[in-house]
């Protein structure tokens, strides 16, 4: 698997569905995300262990920002050799990230639902655009708390860093 493009995408703030729901009406995998020591010219690497019932795939990416709603990705799939030879070059400053991500269609899209183990109460949901100006059709049954696609609190990058546990305030209130 090789990946490069530009990825744009919306991220919110969510709080925490029943994960019996999630378990019955999306599928999931188990993430395990390292990253490594930013280099020159503004770009992020990481290291991705992706585990689902099928085994393990490892994945190298890079991420350049460009706008708070896209991104320059290239990524590419390691043998397990290769993905072990890198993890020495974590970040010392960032913990390793394990989520499971659920992913979950709604009206033709495929919404990804990260639940953390630090958080009991919230979770991030993103959704993957064509473009900056692609409609987004919200699923009703996940309770949007309000969209962070701007906050940089709310990237992997920073959550690896520093975790937010600001009180939640939803939509429906």
């Amino acid at each position: 698997m090789n990946h490069n493009g530009i990825e744009t995408e919306r991220r919110y703030l969510i709080r925490m569905p029943d994960t019996d729901w999630l378990e019955t009406n999306a599928s999931f995998t188990d993430i395990v995300q390292t990253y490594l020591k930013t280099g020159d010219g503004g770009s992020r690497s990481r290291l991705r262990a992706r585990s689902d019932k099928r085994g393990t795939v490892y994945i190298f990416t890079e991420k350049r920002r460009i706008s708070d709603m896209s991104r320059e990705e290239r990524e590419r799939e390691l043998s397990r050799e290769e993905y072990l030879a890198m993890l020495p070059l974590a970040d010392q400053e960032r913990r390793r990230i394990e989520k499971r991500r659920y992913v979950y269609p709604y009206e033709g899209q495929s919404f990804e639902i990260d639940v953390y183990p630090f958080w009991q109460d919230r979770a991030i949901m993103e959704l993957e655009l064509e473009g900056e100006d692609a409609p987004v059709y919200l699923p009703p049954d996940i309770e949007l708390v309000r969209e962070v696609t701007g906050d940089r609190r709310y990237t992997n990058a920073s959550l690896a860093k520093d975790i937010p546990f600001e009180p939640l305030e939803s939509r429906n209130k």
